[in-house]
């Protein structure tokens, strides 16, 4: 099984007894702030939760939307993604249930996988893309070096409303540097 481990945390593949942890996470009305009332359904966290491991098991592997493992409690509290595309770019996600963040464990588990997709799968540049209102995310994207590469305005609807969304960036060379 891939796993990645950090002081306080374990990153691995997903397991099927990670979905009620990872449904649960995605239930939470702070969780759902930054996405439309269809993609907050429990059935599509469902779903999303089998074709993340499906995703596991591709060869060759271009998903790696890890479960998030607290080493002290032993139960998942989130999840960190990475997904590979052309040109050596790659774009990064996260969720982490409201009771573990504050802590720095989101940063931690996104550090780790920034590090695994710059020097064991080659990423030149790794990119986040968030909806603007979101502070946490963009607060991550800058405790994790990236900049702000783009500002699309009206750019999703969902809510009965048009949201701005940003994308971060950082390039391998940087991240080294960093």
């Amino acid at each position: 099984m891939f796993m990645i481990e950090t002081r306080r945390l374990v990153l691995r593949n997903m397991q099927p007894s990670d979905e009620e942890a990872f449904v649960h996470l995605t239930q939470h009305q702070k969780y759902q702030r930054f996405y439309s009332e269809t993609d907050c359904q429990p059935e599509t966290y469902r779903d999303l939760h089998a074709r993340f491991i499906e995703q596991a098991n591709a060869n060759p592997r271009v998903a790696y939307q890890l479960a998030v493992i607290c080493k002290q409690s032993e139960k998942c509290i989130g999840t960190v993604g990475l997904r590979l595309e052309d040109n050596h770019q790659a774009s990064i996600g996260c969720g982490l249930a409201v009771e573990a963040q504050g802590a720095g464990l989101m940063r931690e588990a996104a550090v780790a996988l920034a590090d695994f997709g710059f020097e064991s799968l080659g990423v030149h540049r790794l990119y986040a893309e968030t909806i603007y209102d979101n502070l946490a995310a963009t607060k991550l994207c800058r405790s994790l070096g990236m900049r702000q590469e783009a500002h699309f305005h009206q750019h999703r609807f969902f809510k009965e409303r048009w949201w701005d969304t940003v994308v971060y960036a950082i390039l391998r060379h940087e991240w080294e540097q960093g």
